[in-house]
């Protein structure tokens, strides 16, 4: 009998620890705070794509190094009437802050991308903090507008700095589709990358100076826009509240 009640009991903790594993998001504080359970901690999770029925997607810009392409990359998405996100890095606004003036007035979003581009992974809590908070003084002291979006130096992240994120009220974004200019692909292999993945709520990664942006973001804009997709910033799409994120960071509006 006692061999009995030792099984039921290992029975009874096995399916708890099923149940727990099952939970895979949470939702606190209206969706302000996201994760996924393993074992007896929580792994925090950025926003990679959104769960939506419409056909939108955001595309965005990181921009760390050299600003040659930037304007151009502006006058093609007006030519599109699309808008996107610029994640900008703080010494890259340093060094041109009519640039980030002018991304501000034609109305693009602007995120930051770190201060001085580390793996913030590897920095305390107070650094990472310190990372975010100079960044956003830079942007914020030429757009007068508050950054509400982080990304991530190559995309490393870990729970203390999703959580100094959502201390200065940023929500921090990775993406679902990346486009991998910075390697030196063709613009056609670029433009093949991205449509070939996009889907609902995809975001896109490119980068701002990458070799053949120029030549690939027409193809992009035009092919998505004739396979339906509205294409806009990431503020756009995104849910602001009321959301939970999964394990794989597909962002749902809460029922």
């Amino acid at each position: 009998m006692k061999f009995i009640v030792f099984r039921l009991n290992s029975i009874k903790k096995l399916i708890l620890v099923f149940a727990l594993l099952a939970m895979l998001c949470i939702n606190l504080d209206g969706g302000r705070v996201a994760g996924v359970f393993l074992g007896q901690t929580i792994r925090k999770v950025p926003i990679y794509a959104v769960n939506t029925d419409k056909p939108k997607v955001a595309i965005s810009f990181d921009a760390a190094w050299g600003a040659d392409k930037t304007e151009e990359i502006i006058k093609i998405c007006n030519e599109y009437n699309v808008k996107a996100t610029f994640f900008l890095v703080g010494f890259w606004v340093d060094e041109y802050p009519e640039l980030v003036k002018k991304i501000n007035e034609e109305g693009f979003e602007i995120g930051t991308h770190s201060n001085t581009h580390p793996d913030m992974t590897k920095l305390s809590a107070e650094n990472q903090k310190l990372e975010l908070e100079i960044s956003i003084e830079k942007i914020e002291k030429i757009t007068n507008k508050k950054v509400e979006l982080f990304r991530a130096p190559y995309g490393a992240y870990n729970n203390s700095l999703i959580e100094q994120a959502e201390k200065l009220n940023l929500k921090t974004i990775q993406w679902d589709v990346d486009s991998l200019d910075w390697k030196g692909l063709s613009s056609d292999e670029i433009t093949m990358r991205i449509v070939n993945n996009v889907k609902n709520g995809s975001i896109i990664l490119c980068h701002n100076n990458s070799d053949h942006i120029l030549d690939a973001l027409p193809l992009v804009l035009d092919r998505l826009k004739k396979k339906g997709f509205e294409i806009t910033n990431i503020g756009d799409l995104v849910y602001q509240d009321n959301y939970s994120i999964n394990s794989q960071g597909i962002q749902s509006k809460n029922s």
